[in-house]
């Protein structure tokens, strides 16, 4: 097994954590994890990666063990959390690496990709959305209801998604065998997302995401123009992001490898081996 360092940053006056495993002088993968989590959701990962390639895995300001500012203190934007993102990677000497994204993770990838379009060298999107076609419109119609006219009832719907059962319910829906998914992981992140303003921090994250989908076509120029190796490894049963999310990205990334699964949003809680094959083998073929 891979030793596994878990270590602190200061990044633009902020303390950012991240995991890092494997050795110095091997290609290097940046994991970005989602919402409600941190880089706890690829402590199983890190490991089946770690032999043959040096992982990063930051959990973003507000989340995990990173600091979380309250929202008078920290804007909360997607663009703030990729300028950190950069940063950190260029404070760790990281200049070539690949991007693993999943949820939340996703739209800060895209900004690094789109950045630093020489520094990428693959791209894996794990439920990580990138066409208005993977949204699934039951999960986000009150998202795009506040986003439209936020007012308290639409806040409130909000709220809901910081629920214990709310959390419990990302890991669970679509898993086949619910008994394969550790409650350590919701209430681990319920933990940590209900400190004291981390509300507030996420209702302002859930708020700016209306600004993901207008940058697609900047990211879809991206991928047609760098053909950046990309493999989309999904969760069919995903009703956050649907599996046409994944298929779309054969639109502009043609070169594209899709691999569709029997289980949910959070894939690695079910399906770690199959994932960990599959984005070992897509690494070998890609940057090795």
């Amino acid at each position: 097994m891979a030793t596994v360092h878990h270590r602190y940053a200061t990044v633009r006056g902020q303390c950012l954590f991240y995991r890092e495993a494997g050795p110095a002088d091997a290609p290097t993968v940046v994991l970005l994890h989602g919402f409600p989590t941190s880089s706890t959701m690829f402590r199983n990962l890190i490991p089946l990666l770690a032999d043959r390639y040096h992982v990063i895995a930051p959990d973003h300001l507000g989340f995990g063990f990173s600091d979380a500012p309250a929202v008078e203190e920290f804007d909360y934007t997607f663009d703030a959390l990729a300028d950190l993102t950069v940063d950190l990677l260029r404070q760790l000497h990281v200049d070539r690496f690949a991007l693993y994204v999943h949820d939340y993770g996703a739209p800060v990838g895209w900004r690094v990709a789109v950045a630093r379009p020489d520094a990428v060298s693959a791209i894996i999107s794990q439920n990580g959305n990138a066409y208005d076609a993977g949204f699934a419109e039951e999960f986000w119609r009150p998202v795009r209801e506040h986003w439209a006219r936020p007012t308290p009832q639409t806040t409130a719907a909000l709220r809901q998604t910081l629920t214990l059962e709310a959390i419990r319910w990302r890991y669970m829906h679509g898993v086949p065998d619910p008994t394969l998914v550790s409650p350590d992981t919701w209430y681990h992140d319920f933990h940590l997302v209900s400190r004291p303003g981390n509300d507030l921090v996420q209702l302002r994250l859930l708020t700016d995401y209306a600004r993901n989908p207008p940058m697609y076509p900047e990211l879809h120029a991206y991928l047609r123009r760098s053909r950046v190796p990309l493999l989309a490894v999904w969760g069919r049963n995903d009703e956050i992001f649907r599996l046409e999310g994944a298929l779309a990205f054969v639109d502009d990334a043609p070169h594209a490898e899709v691999v569709l699964l029997d289980g949910g949003h959070f894939l690695l809680e079910s399906h770690l081996d199959a994932v960990a094959g599959t984005v070992r083998g897509f690494l070998e073929r890609s940057i090795r």
